[in-house]
């Protein structure tokens, strides 16, 4: 079944390759309409996903990640158009250059050609990939979780059906439409038509992946997320922004796992942040420092720390609880930070230039932040237009994968006759 999946999709990569751009927007922009016209289907087939996963006792991080609802189904439009609305980079021309001899060189950017995406759990993966590939010109074989199944079939019929009524080719979007897991391996294993391998899932999925692929694997969407707040940070700005990184999304691969807080602030700042974020139900993973700033908290609040374990620090929590740790200076939360995280997004929280600069140069993360909360690292919020990815490796991209980052390029190099002597 794979093969004649991977033949397919070779043949639509190749007829997309050479699609315009306003060809592509047309097919986009329908799309974009009938994921609204028939939002009742696709909220029901969603529905019956959630229900089945309830019923299989889905942890709840992951349900939340499963369920649609007319606002993320609206925003996942909004985003699609924001695609839309994008320069298309395929043909981009770049790096030109007259060589001494005359001739006359440049980059211009190509589709990858055909990307699989292996995923769980959330639907909203499945138009954002749709709609990243299609623009930039790319075939992508989608392979969803079996806890997606109704509702990927639902979407994906209606992207095919968008492809067909505007004469580009619905094969060009394919869905793995079985939950046998022995399908993944087989389609790691398609290196003759399928040119790179993304998953977007757990570290397991991650490491199987790497472990058995013969494509090359982007991995990424793994996080243990750091913020540090020095010594001179504003503590009334701080607030705000961890009380955003821990609970607007907690279960999302960009919210904050780790508080790191100077020690000279710690006894100060630490009780404000239980106080602050309890409210909302977040539960607390102390370090020996941090519990012993705490120990002044009436006994309702304290109930809300626990000592933190040995494996605390490198977990990705997903859920309201937030490791708390005393440094002593910036050293050692860099030094923390660059054992512990996974190379996603991680923040310093100061008002020291020289501080703020350290952070930048020497935290090895694919997203460094000065000031400002984790949750930012987002396709769309970065105005990529949603992402395919937010990669945590340094080839081929690194971060949010958007348009740009679907492309390779090829060397153009235009002569008068000219030979090599």
């Amino acid at each position: 079944m794979l093969l004649d999946i991977g033949k397919k999709a070779r043949q639509a990569a190749q007829v997309l390759a050479r699609a315009k751009t306003a060809q592509k927007n047309v097919a986009l922009t329908a799309l974009a309409e009938q994921l609204l016209e028939q939002s009742a289907q696709i909220l029901a087939a969603n529905a019956q996903d959630v229900a089945e996963s309830r019923q299989a006792g889905l942890a709840p991080a992951m349900l939340d990640r499963l369920t649609l609802t007319s606002a993320r189904l609206d925003g996942i439009v909004s985003e699609l158009l924001q695609t839309i609305s994008l320069p298309d980079p395929v043909r981009e021309t770049f790096d030109h250059a007259t060589l001494p001899n005359g001739l006359k060189i440049h980059k211009q950017r190509v589709p990858l050609g055909v990307i699989g995406v292996i995923y769980e759990s959330r639907p909203n993966v499945t138009v954002d990939v749709a709609g990243l590939a299609l623009k930039s010109g790319n075939a992508v074989l989608l392979r969803g979780g079996s806890e997606t199944l109704h509702t990927n079939r639902a979407l994906v019929t209606i992207i095919r059906s968008a492809l067909e009524e505007h004469s580009l080719p619905e094969d060009a979007v394919q869905f793995i439409d079985s939950p046998d897991r022995a399908l993944v391996l087989e389609l790691l294993q398609l290196q003759e038509y399928v040119d790179i391998i993304i998953p977007r899932g757990g570290a397991g999925l991650h490491a199987f992946c790497r472990a058995n692929s013969r494509i090359p694997v982007i991995t990424g969407g793994v996080g243990i997320c750091h913020i540090f707040a020095d010594e001179s940070a504003d503590q009334e700005s701080a607030l705000p922004v961890i009380h955003n990184a821990k609970t607007q999304r907690p279960s999302v691969c960009n919210s904050l796992d780790t508080l790191l807080v100077h020690r000279s602030v710690a006894a100060e700042f630490l009780p404000r942040v239980v106080i602050t974020l309890g409210r909302d139900g977040v539960t607390f993973r102390a370090d020996p420092a941090a519990v012993a700033c705490l120990a002044g908290l009436d006994r309702s609040l304290q109930a809300l720390v626990f000592p933190a374990g040995p494996d605390d620090f490198d977990t990705e929590w997903m859920s309201l609880v937030l490791g708390l740790k005393v440094v002593e200076n910036i050293d050692e939360a860099i030094a923390h930070t660059n054992t512990h995280s996974l190379g996603h997004s991680d923040s310093i929280l100061t008002a020291d230039p020289a501080s703020a600069q350290r952070w930048i140069n020497d935290v090895d993360s694919a997203a460094v932040y000065v000031n400002a909360s984790t949750r930012f690292t987002d396709g769309n919020q970065f105005g990529l237009g949603a992402e395919v990815a937010i990669s945590t490796q340094r080839l081929h991209a690194r971060g949010p994968m958007g348009l740009r980052e679907l492309t390779t390029y090829k060397w153009v190099v235009v002569g008068d006759y000219h030979v090599r002597p």
